[in-house]
């Protein structure tokens, strides 16, 4: 005869094996929950309709208070999951998925089904609910038990948690805009302010104090010295330090922050509870530059510098089309807030796994950004120190200078170069050829940069891909979204270019050009471009093995040979398929032209 409580204990040796009870912050209860959260939600959880719910295991974290894990047993197989997943008092995987619906409102559940008296013919089933949605992910096996630390893997990178936390801190960087706004703190001063507040954070001795300080005056100046003595612990050249200082030392002069305590403690009690969880939970990535974007979308003072910053999911194309490993050496030369440098750095600690001599390398010596902005380069700075190193690397300056004094080593250089916004500018394919001084022969140069550039068939264009193509090869030019900078007040239609170094374009040489004018992300009211449908991995697969095999597809790639007087992009080589056209698919080409010239005009 079956027995439940037979899988109970086979369910408890393996939870033992796997040291769920041998950690300290993970707490493994059956039945019942110490949590009060937990407890309160199971009090209407009865798997007959009414009263309290018992799972047999529920699994919590304080170190991941948000995350929870139900488990349901039965003893027969029969009993594993019923066909509509519906009869909850019955079946295992029924039964813990009901649990998972109740406590949804409050945590992120994985619901995992038991059934089996054996070892060897036992079933389990896994289903992941995130914001009381069921989601997809290919790191859950069914009919194995994993660690909680693969588990929570899992949860992590599954792009629908990352999606909603990521549409959180666009939430409240909306609000915290408006609340610096009200406090009269410069556009360009809040991303200081942000990571300024959270590099004073790292340290202990401020985290457990700053409350305790009398007033906000002290609680500012605390700030300041704790910025500079974290800056001098990191081992940052003095001259560096004085810059990085003079650049936080509004935080300690300004009128509102430093007269007003319950204004500024509220503020770094948030900051910390919001955003530094948010950076914990989702390492390397550009979080400053994101409310960066935000600050100044609306002060329009972006645009008359050119400053475009690359979103997430094309700084860690970069990577992909690099194919970087541990060894590589990553070099921009206008690294902006420092977005390209920390997905490389993401990219490259996944390829050294558990070698840690490799991963201080790596964020030691095998990153290198250079930044002229005064403001973005202590962006970029505290991004690289928030992240754990890589900051000596970051150079201030101008980059045509700079780039006489570095080694040319760099196996690969990544760059969205400041737009050019009037005659006077420089020209983008001068920091792409910058750039490439400084790589090594047959690095690789991925850029993104203004259609126009490619374009260009007469005057100063032409003259900079003439040389271009002289000195080094165009391997490929991918024609990218027309609204990929939705959320820069830069509005350009653009394009990435991939060029090998320091090896002369053969004449006979074909280079591939891909039509990658659909990303998967939309445009949401108040959030921006979104990946809504979660399309964009298939996407990203998609494009990459179109590149690495050089395919020639209707509508989305070809390869040619192009010289300096041709236009490099896809459109001007494409075969098109006309007998899907229709007069409203002629409407938006027009429509499309027109946006387009009136982008490109200059």
């Amino acid at each position: 005869m079956p027995n439940e409580r037979i899988t109970e204990k086979i369910v408890r040796d393996y939870l033992a094996d796997l040291q769920y009870y041998n950690v300290s912050s993970i707490q493994v209860e059956e039945q019942m929950s110490k949590d009060l959260r937990i407890s309160s939600l199971l009090k209407k959880a009865s798997k007959r309709g009414s009263g309290r719910g018992f799972p047999e295991f529920i699994i919590s974290s304080i170190d991941h208070p948000n995350f929870i894990i139900v488990i349901e047993c039965k003893a027969s197989l029969k009993f594993h999951a019923s066909p509509n997943l519906d009869r909850f008092n019955d079946y295992a995987v029924d039964g813990a998925i009901w649990y998972a619906s109740n406590l949804a409102s409050d945590f992120d559940v994985l619901a995992i089904g038991v059934s089996g008296q054996s070892d060897q013919e036992l079933r389990v089933s896994h289903r992941l609910y995130v914001s009381g949605k069921e989601v997809k992910t290919d790191l859950l096996k069914d009919d194995i038990f994993l660690s909680y630390g693969n588990y929570y893997h899992a949860y992590m990178h599954n792009p629908v948690k990352f999606q909603n936390d990521y549409e959180g801190i666009l939430e409240y960087s909306k609000d915290l805009n408006e609340t610096l706004h009200a406090k009269k703190v410069k556009e360009a001063h809040r991303s200081l302010l942000i990571s300024g507040i959270l590099i004073a954070l790292s340290n202990t001795a401020f985290r457990n104090s700053f409350e305790s300080h009398k007033s906000a005056k002290r609680i500012t100046k605390s700030i300041v010295d704790t910025i500079v003595a974290e800056l001098v612990d990191a081992d940052i050249d003095s001259n560096k330090v004085a810059n990085l200082k003079q650049a936080y030392s509004f935080i300690q002069t300004h009128a509102s922050l430093s007269t007003d305590k319950k204004f500024i403690v509220e503020l770094i009690q948030d900051i910390d509870k919001k955003i530094n969880r948010f950076i914990k939970e989702h390492k390397y990535f550009d979080t400053l530059g994101q409310f960066y974007i935000e600050f100044l979308r609306y002060a329009n003072n972006d645009k008359g510098l050119g400053i475009v910053l690359t979103p997430p999911h094309i700084t860690e194309l970069f990577a992909d089309i690099a194919m970087i490993d541990s060894d590589s050496i990553i070099i921009d030369n206008c690294c902006g807030t420092a977005g390209f440098m920390i997905s490389a750095m993401r990219r490259m600690i996944q390829k050294a796994g558990a070698n840690q001599a490799k991963i201080a390398a790596i964020k030691k010596h095998q990153i290198v950004g250079i930044e002229f902005q005064h403001d973005i380069y202590a962006l970029a700075v505290s991004n690289m120190i928030i992240h754990g190193d890589g900051k000596t690397n970051v150079l201030y300056g101008d980059c045509f200078e700079l780039s006489e004094n570095i080694d040319k080593k760099g196996t690969a250089g990544f760059l969205n170069p400041p737009y050019k916004s009037k005659k006077t500018d420089i020209e983008e394919l001068e920091f792409v050829l910058n750039n490439l001084s400084i790589l090594s022969t047959n690095a690789v140069c991925i850029s993104i940069i203004p259609m126009r550039c490619v374009l260009a068939q007469r005057g100063k264009g032409y003259e900079l891909k003439r040389q271009l193509m002289n000195s080094h090869t165009v391997e490929a030019v991918m024609s990218m979204p027309d609204e990929l900078f939705h959320n820069s007040n830069v509005g350009v239609v653009t394009c990435v270019l991939v060029v090998r170094a320091h090896v002369p374009h053969n004449p006979l040489k074909k280079t591939w050009f891909g039509y990658w004018k659909n990303d998967g992300f939309i445009k949401v009211k108040n959030k921006g471009r979104i990946d809504v449908d979660h399309n964009w991995e298939t996407i990203r697969e998609e494009w990459l093995s179109a590149y690495f095999n050089r395919e020639t597809k209707r509508g989305a790639s070809i390869s040619a040979i192009v010289t300096p007087e041709d236009e490099w992009c896809a459109e001007a080589y494409m075969e098109t398929d006309y007998s899907n056209l229709t007069e409203s698919n002629f409407e938006e080409v027009l429509k499309d032209y027109a946006i387009f010239k009136t982008l490109n005009s200059n």
